[in-house]
């Protein structure tokens, strides 16, 4: 454990230095804006907008990091299941500072004090916003800008998808596929966490062996690709999974569900093989297997002021300062260059690369 401790000491320290940037405000917000839905790379602009005067209930933001997530890109070209009103400002996720609060606030927030979103499509991909401060979250100022804005999103996705489908016990057995996605990372570590083994399937490709001892390291029980899940004897030597996560879909999600236990859940939150899920008859009648899905934002709706979403925030900052979570692979982009996170946050080989965020100065 000592060792996993430095692993994502070592990842994240390395960003430190952007607690401490700052510029002198000029009353101007720089944004990325669309006016219509499309290639992000074509319809996403740079503007400046004016900030208006503090109303008694807002707060001044000064943004230091936003995460570029596969459902800004989806947004923005108008296939999500979400579309805000244009011109939007995108983002979902990311972490700012307060710099200055309106005269019924004080009690609530201070100049100083962290803050994520809270509700969805907030719009994360400016240096400076204005907003009511029912719509933030105050967060720990002294947690790395990368975790704080990678947080929100894939962790809580995690978090979720682990407590609220099946009663897992000690030595239980989860599957997932996309184990190496950003979700696939947090699961790895909170199930490690909580005592949890799980089975973490993967796509093949040339560096197989780095990957496989990257999960393990993160606390991974087990790591196959799809071809190598039906005959591995590290998965037949653990108890059968009453859980399995799917972001996949197509075969890969019908396989993992081949896995279950009589009675199993599985639990689809994605479909980056743009294949539907496919349930074999036998495990229907057979296993009486469960079929759910799962969207964070949908719950995050249903529990916008719920005193369950700081606690799941809370547990897992915990984890955090324990050295037990940490971000995933990510690059620090700064925010004049905003055209790479967005090419490379759409990698043409669908390979999961690394995660992009935004850094405002």
């Amino acid at each position: 454990m000592a060792g996993f401790r430095l692993f994502c000491r070592a990842r994240s320290q390395h960003y430190g230095f952007v607690r401490h940037i700052s510029r002198r405000f000029s009353g101007v917000s720089s944004c990325l804006e669309y006016h219509q839905y499309g290639d992000p790379l074509q319809v996403v602009k740079k503007s400046e907008k004016t900030i208006p005067e503090l109303k008694d209930n807002e707060v001044l933001v000064k943004m230091l990091a936003a995460t570029v997530n596969p459902a800004d890109i989806n947004t923005i070209q108008g296939v999500y299941a979400v579309k805000p009103p244009l011109p939007s400002i995108p983002g979902n996720e990311g972490v700012g500072r307060i710099v200055k609060v309106g005269n019924s606030v004080a009690g609530d927030l201070q100049p100083g004090d962290h803050v994520i979103p809270r509700i969805n499509a907030w719009g994360t991909w400016r240096d400076y916003a204005v907003a009511s401060h029912t719509e933030l979250i105050k967060i720990p100022s002294d947690v790395d800008v990368a975790t704080a804005a990678t947080i929100a999103v894939n962790p809580c996705t995690a978090y979720r998808m682990l407590k609220d489908f099946v009663p897992l016990k000690e030595g239980d057995t989860i599957i997932q596929n996309g184990g190496n996605s950003a979700v696939g990372q947090a699961v790895i570590q909170i199930a490690a966490a909580f005592g949890w083994r799980t089975i973490n399937v993967v796509r093949d490709r040339p560096t197989i062996d780095e990957l496989k001892e990257k999960l393990t390291k993160l606390g991974a029980t087990v790591v196959v690709t799809e071809e190598e899940l039906r005959k591995s004897e590290a998965v037949q030597a653990l108890p059968k999974p009453s859980l399995a996560l799917n972001c996949v879909s197509g075969r890969s999600g019908t396989e993992i569900l081949r896995q279950l236990s009589p009675q199993g859940v599985m639990v689809t939150y994605g479909g980056m093989s743009r294949k539907p899920v496919t349930v074999p008859v036998g495990s229907l009648i057979f296993s009486d297997v469960t079929l759910k899905g799962f969207w964070m934002t949908r719950w995050n709706k249903n529990h916008f002021s719920h005193p369950e979403r700081e606690n799941m925030l809370n547990k897992l900052f915990d984890l955090v300062k324990q050295g037990r979570l940490c971000p995933p692979d990510h690059a620090m982009v700064q925010f004049e260059d905003y055209k790479t996170a967005l090419k490379d946050a759409m990698p043409s080989d669908g390979m999961v690369g690394k995660k992009q965020i935004l850094v405002f100065q």
